[in-house]
């Protein structure tokens, strides 16, 4: 008989203690491959978000990161006409986010606005109707959230209210504009009711005009890889302005949820310490229990190499069907754990914690098929070192 049947045939004697092994292998298996796609996982997604519309660097007003703060940078026009002048650049537009409100029926309902520059836009996806142009001073954009709260659909007018007097209930500027389209916005968290008009519009509502001010200006180099020493060049160019490549942005974004990748570790760590103190642990047992089969084994010419690999192969064996089912449990347990942590207020919908990728699961089950059959060494070793005689005298007797 292979060392493969004799290893399932070892494994059947006790089907329930294989049973609850691989249970609790499983387990294991499926907190290993969670915290194998968190670690790795927030700053895929977040990298991904940042690239959703191809725009590698972002130029924020001084000592901020986009959209942390309300700060705005100044003189926006001008700013993105230089920047579109240079051959390096493909595309530039600047966004302007602020808060204002939206006339629903006899009440009032905070919306967050976007002012953005049509042909230079990274912030949304169209999903219905028409998209604006750069001269359309009359049309807004709305969220699913928006278009629920104010009840309107494409082509309905709606009312926008900004810098509201708290003792009038009445806003400084109020704008009728006509729905164009729906959109779902790359950076709005679930529920989020959001709008957009032309910059110039979104100015004139949160300014009354005057000022030429945007939140942010989003950047297209023409090239990728040229991304990074373009970003280098416009900091030397625009010192008084902040200017961060996307992997400047994950490494700030790595900084802030650097606990939860230190989780991750601590408890990959303990399930794989688990899964093997429980393979070695079993195998110990049945091997105790197996001492006078192995001296019989050994006394008929059965070689040491053969024993040792026979256990080898039980803790393998225990670690493959563990880790295929732990696979499927820990992609159900990260599917729900992510649509915990993605809940929480002001992450982006598009964001995820856990992310199935090809080389997680790759990875995971490596560890933990190599880290199960290691676990059967020490097993091995008491296998193999069994004394024969001694052996079988102690069981006649």
């Amino acid at each position: 008989m292979s060392g493969l049947g004799l290893s399932m045939k070892s494994l059947r004697r006790h089907r329930l203690r294989t049973v609850l092994a691989i249970i609790g292998i499983a387990i294991s298996a499926a907190m290993l491959l969670d915290m194998v796609m968190l670690s790795g996982g927030i700053e895929k997604t977040f990298a991904e978000l940042l690239m959703a519309k191809g725009y590698q660097i972002r130029l924020s007003p001084k000592g901020t990161l986009p959209f942390d703060t309300e700060a705005t940078l100044s003189a926006a026009a001008r700013t993105v006409e230089t920047l579109r002048g240079d051959q390096t650049i493909e595309a530039a537009g600047a966004v302007l986010g602020t808060s204002l409100y939206g006339q629903a029926e006899d009440s009032l309902v905070t919306l967050f606005g976007y002012g953005i520059q049509p042909e230079a836009q990274g912030l949304y996806w169209l999903q219905q109707g028409s998209d604006l142009s750069p001269g359309d001073t009359t049309g807004v954009l709305l969220s699913a959230a928006a278009a629920s709260l104010l009840e309107s659909i494409i082509g309905d007018t709606v009312t926008l209210v900004s810098r509201l007097d708290p003792q009038v209930v009445a806003g400084a500027v109020s704008r009728e504009m006509v729905v164009r389209g729906l959109v779902r916005w790359v950076y709005d968290y679930r529920g989020q009711p959001s709008v957009g008009t032309v910059l110039p519009v979104m100015q004139a509502i949160a300014y009354g005009g005057r000022e030429d001010r945007a939140s942010l200006i989003l950047v297209k180099a023409r090239d990728d890889h040229a991304a990074a020493g373009v970003a280098a060049r416009l900091r030397q160019e625009f010192p008084r302005l902040e200017v961060y490549s996307v992997a400047d942005l994950v490494l700030f974004f790595k900084q802030r949820l650097v606990y939860f990748r230190q989780l991750s570790y601590i408890l990959g760590s303990i399930s794989l310490i688990v899964s093997v103190l429980l393979i070695a642990t079993l195998l110990t047992i049945t091997v105790n229990e197996r001492l006078g089969e192995i001296a019989t084994l050994r006394a008929i010419g059965i070689g040491r190499s053969t024993i040792v690999r026979q256990i080898l192969i039980e803790g393998a064996v225990l670690t493959g069907i563990g880790a295929a089912l732990g696979m499927v449990l820990g992609l159900g347990t990260a599917r729900y754990l992510d649509s915990i942590l993605t809940s929480f207020p002001g992450l982006p919908a598009a964001f995820s914690f856990f992310v199935p990728r090809r080389e997680s699961l790759a990875t995971a089950g490596l560890v933990l098929l190599l880290s199960g059959s290691l676990a059967g060494l020490y097993p091995a070793w008491l296998a193999a070192r069994a004394p024969i005689a001694a052996t079988l005298r102690s069981e006649a007797t």
